[in-house]
């Protein structure tokens, strides 16, 4: 009893709110699930009054008014099974239907740190077939669940009512029915929640494997990657073989003791109607009325077995679902609808989750509205961290990063973030063509538009090579382009944004010098209409910048333009003389 409590506390939590929105339709189903039960159960009291009828003499036309009664009770229960089914089957897709947008949603709320932890097959495994058994856990469980609840119910009333000898004698095998529902009802839930991980363990090797095609084939892993694969799907055959296993054993064993009932009924049936204590058509009857029964006990095992699946896949579920994301709107939140673009950045001190020293130590500094910023430093120095505290990818110490004059962690998350135009080193290309993904950068662009972004990220030249323009397929995460490509088309895309202040990191690595340059003339056409903050591991591209920001080891070391550093013959100077001798090295 107390595994059953415990199975239903999870389908308590945050699904009944779902399924009580569509309460009118299932309500109504489960009332069309037992106007058909009983339908059917008026079957028999037709039979009987046939048979009865025969033995005592019957003319051909109150047959043939039997027939017709029969025949008309028949339509009218296949009726309301119809509508049963599409009204209680609807309602349960609906439900999956929002399920499956909240749980997406919800998703989109999570920060990126949670998806370096979570493998992505497992959580495509939750919004596949996860969410297919609680649909049908809702759908066809509840059905079946409802009419074997109402048959049962009517068949043994009215076999009651013809002989409750008989009956009590019948359903002796009956409580060792409870017992095989428990006994097979743990061990299938069990053996599915291994099923369900051990299927996303395979579609997320499936999905790496895929995605790292040119890795694998670069290093003649292919072999590996097909040894590995196979071992998985082994582990998920043997799974599934045993789940099988598990259910196959249900049903035979239901339908053993419903035999053993049949055994009964007929042997002691037959004595009472020779006793003279019930008629042939009565022992017609309660013979019916008992097979009925025979489908309630094995459908029992497929709802038990359905239920057993829906509450195991529910939990995986609320797994998703009950983890708050790490960054989330303040209940006050302040809106930003007209972004000026001014940063500033007060005594931040920043250390990763974990992490044994922080990234950045009282890091201050203040870009106006407009104004370009470089930032440069040795590997490690804390770079890319300083631009990611700025959108919340993590979240800064209250008080110390602000955007406009007001603290970052203030801001609605969407009003902040579309401020923001955010270029990493290695962007993210969704499969479709080049203006597809510059176009995700704007809202419903105009092709116009699409193209002048391209010119300005100084990708005309290669559009005009492509033998289908921006109608290009950039192919799984923009394979088909190189590296170089890529990030231009990224910063096409966040040109084409509405964010107000651009951060670029290090988003010109790939490219050779003299794309370099173009690029940037492109983005100091942005110069004071847009606020630039530009990382790069070469000074030369931050050489134009109002300000220059030197990081090492998480502190700002050294600030000015690029005249009064090399002035100052420090740290930023270095970086430019040694970055001199390297490529005079590389061209000679």
């Amino acid at each position: 009893m107390r595994g059953s409590q415990e199975a239903a506390i999870p389908l308590r939590r945050r699904l009944l709110p779902h399924v009580a929105r569509h309460r009118a339709r299932l309500v109504t189903g489960l009332a069309c699930v037992g106007l058909g039960a009983l339908a059917a159960a008026a079957q028999p009291q037709v039979l009987r009054r046939t048979v009865d009828d025969l033995y005592h003499g019957v003319t051909a036309g109150r047959l043939g008014r039997y027939a017709l009664v029969y025949l008309a009770i028949a339509l009218v229960a296949g009726a309301f099974r119809f509508f049963a089914r599409w009204l209680v089957n609807g309602a349960a897709r609906e439900i999956e239907y929002e399920l499956r947008n909240t749980l997406f949603a919800h998703l989109q709320t999570m920060p990126a740190q949670y998806f370096q932890r979570e493998r992505a097959g497992d959580l495509m495994s939750r919004l596949t077939n996860d969410l297919a058994a609680v649909r049908t856990m809702l759908g066809v469980a509840v059905m079946q669940g409802g009419n074997t609840l109402t048959v049962a119910l009517l068949a043994l009333g009215f076999m009651v009512a013809i002989s409750p000898r008989l009956t009590l004698l019948s359903l002796l095998p009956l409580p060792l029915v409870s017992f095989v529902v428990w006994f097979a009802g743990e061990r299938i839930q069990r053996r599915f929640e291994a099923l369900q991980a051990q299927f996303a363990a395979l579609v997320a090797r499936v999905q790496e494997s895929l995605a790292g095609v040119r890795e694998v084939r670069a290093a003649a892993r292919e072999r590996h990657e097909l040894a590995e694969l196979e071992a998985l799907n082994e582990a998920y055959r043997d799974r599934h073989l045993a789940l099988t296993r598990a259910s196959a054993a249900f049903d035979p064993a239901l339908a053993l003791l419903s035999g053993i009932a049949t055994v009964l009924a007929l042997w002691l049936g037959g004595g009472e109607v020779v006793a003279g204590r019930i008629t042939l058509g009565q022992f017609v009857a309660f013979t019916v009325y008992l097979g009925m029964l025979n489908w309630p006990m094995v459908a029992l095992g497929q709802v038990v077995s359905q239920l057993q699946r829906g509450t195991a896949s529910w939990a995986r579920l609320l797994d998703v679902l009950e983890r708050a994301p790490a960054i989330a709107n303040a209940h006050d939140a302040r809106p930003l609808p007209f972004p000026r673009g001014e940063i500033e950045v007060r005594d931040l001190t920043f250390a990763y989750p974990g992490a044994p020293a922080p990234a950045l130590r009282g890091v201050s500094f203040r870009v106006r509205a407009g104004e370009f910023v470089g930032i440069v430093g040795e590997t490690g120095a804390g770079k890319s961290t300083l631009l990611s505290l700025l959108p919340r990818a993590y979240d800064p110490p209250a008080g110390a990063v602000f955007l406009d004059g007001m603290d970052v962690r203030e801001l609605d998350l969407g009003d902040l973030r579309g401020a923001l135009g955010w270029v990493m080193q290695e962007p993210f290309l969704f499969s479709g063509t080049l203006a597809d993904n510059i176009a995700f950068g704007g809202w419903r662009p105009e092709a116009e538009a699409i193209v002048r972004a391209a010119r300005r990220a100084s990708l005309a030249e290669d559009v005009r090579a492509f033998p289908d323009g921006l109608a290009t397929a950039v192919g799984e995460r923009g394979v088909a382009l190189s590296g170089g490509q890529r990030q231009r088309v990224a910063i096409a895309r966040t040109l084409l944004g509405r964010g107000r202040v651009l951060l670029l990191d290090d988003c010109l690595s790939s490219v050779d010098a003299a794309t370099e340059r173009a690029v940037l003339d492109g983005l100091m056409a942005e110069r004071g209409r847009r606020t630039l903050l530009l990382v790069s591991h070469r000074v030369r591209a931050v050489q134009d910048a109002d300000t220059i920001l030197v990081l090492e080891r998480g502190r700002i070391v050294e600030r000015g333009t690029h005249a009064a550093l090399l002035a100052r013959a420090g740290r930023y100077a270095a970086l430019v003389r040694r970055q001199q001798l390297e490529e005079e090295l590389a061209a000679s």
